[in-house]
């Protein structure tokens, strides 16, 4: 006796197999895709780490300053531009790096106040920012701190104690990682991070950072060589590095430290947020001086 067959079973077969083919090839071509843009971001991935800006917006003659431009050059050859700016009978000489956009031109508020507060100011553009040849690496900004701390100490001889190094963002890296070899009075830095891994992850999910990323800055595996007083600032609204990152980097310190919470978000917070941050940023550097 033949079998009957459903006219809806008998047709399933042949349905299901098109479907299935059409799921498979749609898979292959999103990790296709995908693949292609991993590979691009990884290929680029500097191009999204550094923002620099080559025009100068202004210099600090415009905030009622008198300055020295600075050519020295690292250890590498690279041609570096800064600005020294004197302040008389200064409480010590501030060397500042910057974030990782703009150019020294763009830190003119904070050149104007740290002067303000009775500090001389030595500030570099990293390596592909603005007058500075080359192009910027996570090695070749330490090669680029080096350089702008054997200024200050061998050519315009001022003793390490007396430096305070400072960094914002990016510049806060730059500025552990000199200070952890080398033995400034003390080292101030803002709104920075344990590693730029860390932030990286928050902002990329969907990418595998940790196979792909170069230029790592991993602060939090070097603040503990510090052997000068430490201050971190932060603000409670930083939503580009968020605020429990630097609470992490503060515990990984050692004494003598302290850690100030100001507000604002990435760019309006750390010292220069009212002349009360400032002050106490100030009173830190002062009671750290020899």
């Amino acid at each position: 006796m033949d079998k009957l067959v459903s006219p809806v079973t008998a047709g399933a077969a042949p349905f299901k197999r098109p479907l299935r083919r059409r799921i498979l090839r749609l898979a292959v071509i999103a990790f296709s895709i995908y693949v292609s843009l991993v590979t691009l971001i990884s290929l680029f991935q500097r191009h999204l780490i550094y923002y620099p800006s080559r025009e100068y917006e202004g210099l600090p003659t415009d905030v009622g300053h008198e300055f020295e431009e600075v050519a020295i050059r690292a250890a590498d050859g690279v041609k570096l531009a800064g600005w020294y700016v004197p302040c008389p009978d200064d409480k010590a000489t501030v060397l500042f790096f910057h974030g990782n956009a703009g150019n020294i031109s763009h830190r003119l508020h904070k050149i104007d106040l740290l002067h303000r507060l009775g500090f001389s100011v030595f500030i570099i553009d990293y390596r592909g920012f603005g007058k500075s040849e080359g192009r910027p690496s996570e090695q070749g900004l330490y090669r680029d701190a080096d350089a702008a701390w054997e200024y200050l100490t061998n050519t315009r001889g001022i003793p390490a104690e007396r430096i305070v190094v400072m960094g914002k963002s990016l510049g806060g890296a730059v500025a552990i990682d000199l200070a952890g070899r080398r033995t400034p009075g003390a080292l101030v830095v803002e709104s920075t991070f344990t590693t730029l891994l860390d932030v990286a992850r928050i902002h990329f999910r969907f990418l595998p950072v940790k196979l792909i990323l170069r230029d790592r800055f991993e602060s939090i595996h070097k603040i503990g060589a510090v052997r000068c007083p430490l201050l971190i600032l932060h603000g409670t609204e930083d939503r580009l590095i968020p605020i429990d990152l630097a609470k992490s980097l503060f515990q990984a310190a050692p004494e003598p430290k302290r850690f100030i919470t100001t507000p604002g978000d990435h760019n309006e917070s750390g010292f220069s947020y009212n002349l009360d941050y400032a002050t106490m940023m100030a009173q830190f550097v002062e009671q750290a001086m020899p």
